[in-house]
């Protein structure tokens, strides 16, 4: 039952990411995202990933790493330049 659970916590959160990705995808932006929230974000789904090998958890292991790698997308969308905008 643990283990269901915690399968159905870590899709939900996982999933959660595809609104923003495919918004960012579609307007090629993510001016209107917190960069520091985003880093945050990452150095700590970055631990959840240690803490799941620490206990050889592999919910915690692929549900995190998945999430890290759509984060990816997102902060990818966040740093890059913008096309015809100044560098002055």
């Amino acid at each position: 039952m643990e283990t269901a659970i915690g399968t159905l916590a870590a899709f939900c959160t996982t999933v959660s990411y595809a609104p923003q990705i495919i918004k960012c995808w579609k307007t090629g932006q993510a001016d209107d995202l917190s960069l520091r929230m985003f880093l945050l974000l990452a150095a700590g789904i970055a631990l959840w990933v240690v803490y799941g090998f620490l206990l050889s958890d592999m919910v915690v292991i692929i549900a995190n790493s998945i999430s890290l790698c759509l984060l990816a997308i997102i902060l990818y969308f966040k740093m890059r330049p913008q096309r015809g905008s100044s560098t002055q």
